[in-house]
């Protein structure tokens, strides 16, 4: 196991990679913890939660509502939990959000930390301290930026993640490698999807990625710069995932795409052939077709827009993006063009 902490504004957050699950009851007092997971990751690995107070949620991205966390808070009310609580998300990005969420305004802000057990949580959803629900069709509208004291690491989790987990989370890497590390990308393109998902490469590329995102975090907590930079992909990407049925790899995938097509009229950027085929050959989707009105018309309400622009993030070339403001209608006319 390797320990590495990094500090942030107000805090810090313990990264325990390569850890295994039983070692998590040495680190926090499991009698003053209370465990968030869902359905699908309590049925697969029950054993592992033998002896710790748990609060099982429905799975899914439409349970990510107040409704929810309001249910949590119930619960923890009639277990009589007090400040010196911790709320211990185990679980993919779902579950990590509510559980950061439900800890940040229960009694005004309780501990918190994460064991994520898919690929997309363990190199993005949990890292950061975004934590939030959705509001109707608007992706994370309500929420709050708060550091989780530690996630925790046990890539044995992975091993019943379905194939179509898998992607999503390589979505997030591949999003990484475009905007921050070019040396990543041409890894990603060398190695064969299966050499990542079988062997133990993946804790080395879970590190990797997580410390880039922490980094970039640590540097910029409250999203006034860098870290807007992580949104590569999410603008027209969110809007298509609660628009369609699509998981939020896929979406992210087709916005990522998007992106790099309207980065070649801003940047001049002329690599989005690579992206495409990287998006391919990780088996996620790079085109759609979709009502462009429709999701324009979420965009319009996306969080990154102010008054008639929107921060727009764009690849200068791979490796390397920016942030640039567009106004809505020139994006409006880009995105009917596409």
């Amino acid at each position: 196991m390797k320990k590495v902490r990094v500090s942030y504004t107000t805090s810090s957050t313990d990264f325990y990679f390569s850890a295994s699950f039983s070692y998590l009851k040495q680190i926090v007092d499991s009698s003053r913890c209370v465990i968030i997971t869902d359905e699908h990751v309590f049925d697969a690995h029950s054993k592992k939660f033998k002896g710790w107070n748990c609060i099982v949620l429905k799975a899914g991205e439409h349970y990510k509502v107040q409704t929810t966390v309001d249910s949590i808070i119930e619960q923890l009310i009639e277990m009589e939990a007090d400040r010196k609580f911790t709320l211990i998300g185990v679980g993919g990005g779902v579950v990590t959000d509510i559980t950061g969420y439900a800890a940040s305004i229960f009694l005004r802000g309780i501990n918190f930390g994460f064991a994520p057990t898919s690929l997309l949580a363990m190199v993005d959803a949990a890292i950061g301290g975004k934590n939030g629900i959705d509001v109707g069709i608007y992706k994370n509208m309500a929420g709050t930026i708060r550091q989780p004291s530690f996630i925790f690491y046990d890539t044995a989790f992975l091993k019943t993640l379905p194939d179509a987990e898998w992607r999503n989370g390589f979505t997030e890497i591949i999003k990484h490698a475009c905007i921050k590390d070019a040396a990543m990308f041409r890894e990603l393109e060398f190695y064969s999807p299966e050499s990542f998902m079988r062997t133990g490469k993946i804790n080395e590329l879970i590190q990797r990625n997580a410390m880039l995102k922490a980094k970039v975090v640590k540097y910029d907590e409250f999203e006034n710069g860098e870290r807007r930079l992580l949104n590569f992909g999410h603008t027209i990407g969110h809007a298509l995932e609660n628009q369609y049925e699509l998981s939020h790899g896929q979406a992210i995938s087709i916005g990522m795409t998007c992106a790099s097509h309207i980065s070649e009229s801003f940047t001049r950027f002329n690599e989005t052939g690579r992206v495409v085929e990287l998006l391919k050959k990780f088996g996620l989707p790079a085109y759609a077709s979709f009502d462009k009105q429709k999701v324009f018309s979420v965009l319009r309400m996306d969080k990154k827009r102010q008054r008639k622009e929107i921060n727009f993030v764009l690849l200068q070339k791979i490796g390397k993006a920016v942030v640039q403001p567009i106004e809505l209608s020139h994006l409006e006319k880009i995105i009917n063009s596409l």
